[in-house]
């Protein structure tokens, strides 16, 4: 069976430790190269692809990653549904590390990366409604897979997407908190608006990792960081089994 769904999987989410390999495939775009390879396989019995936002080793910054290239390969293989697993500085006083969201609503601050696949078409101006940036129904399969799995989550949340690599400061937290924002992270723009563009549904399951700047004492470490999101991975694989059973069914 052929996959309609796939995995974006960001920092702290690889690989998938109960994903059943079939495939392994590179593959080249009008675009460059993905990230890293096509993974297709099963997971739970149910057929999925999987492709590492960062590369197989993690080693493309959030500013540096090619979002044409993996967003189109998705859409060329036959992907209809994407599931896109992100890290988070939570921002809002519920937001605290581990917790899962599923941000319905997002604001773009990134800056100079590849936003659309139209840019070179010059015989017409491409224009896409991003009213709501988050596939409704797709959301709705996670906040329903999660409950069914007892993990402790978050409805309904608006992403703030900023340049990266470096974190945030205390004051812009506070600007991007004055603006309605809930959870930061580095990702979640362009690649929203892509998926938008090729016509996927696409959702995000944004995993709280560390408080935002300025939100707790002391600074913020990767090392911290990389505790949390080995303890919250384990929830993010309970999840993506049990929404996977819900999207082909």
């Amino acid at each position: 069976m052929i996959p309609n769904v796939a995995i974006i999987g960001g920092t702290g989410l690889t690989s998938l430790e109960n994903l059943r390999l079939t495939s392994c495939k590179d593959y080249h775009t009008p675009y460059g190269d993905p990230s890293s390879p096509i993974i297709q396989g099963e997971l739970g019995g149910k057929p999925v692809v999987f492709l590492a936002r960062h590369g197989t080793y993690h080693t493309i910054p959030p500013h540096k990653i090619n979002y044409r290239a993996n967003l189109w390969i998705l859409h060329h293989i036959g992907i209809k549904k994407i599931i896109a697993v992100a890290a988070v500085g939570g921002i809002r006083n519920d937001m605290m590390p581990g917790i899962l969201a599923f941000p319905d609503q997002l604001i773009d601050y990134t800056w100079g990366r590849h936003c659309t696949f139209s840019d070179g078409d010059t015989t017409h101006v491409t224009h896409v409604d991003f009213t709501e940036p988050y596939c409704h129904k797709l959301r709705c399969w996670m906040v329903q897979a999660a409950l069914l799995s007892n993990l402790d989550i978050r409805e309904s949340c608006t992403y703030a997407a900023t340049q990266g690599p470096r974190l945030e400061t205390a004051a812009e937290i506070k600007k991007l908190e004055s603006d309605g924002c809930d959870i930061v992270g580095m990702t979640g723009m362009p690649e929203a608006a892509l998926a938008r563009e090729l016509g996927l549904c696409y959702a995000t399951c944004a995993v709280v990792a560390n408080w935002a700047a300025g939100k707790a004492a002391g600074e913020i470490t990767m090392t911290d960081i990389e505790y949390r999101l080995r303890e919250s991975m384990t929830h993010v694989r309970v999840l993506l089994e049990s929404v996977i059973q819900l999207t082909t069914n």
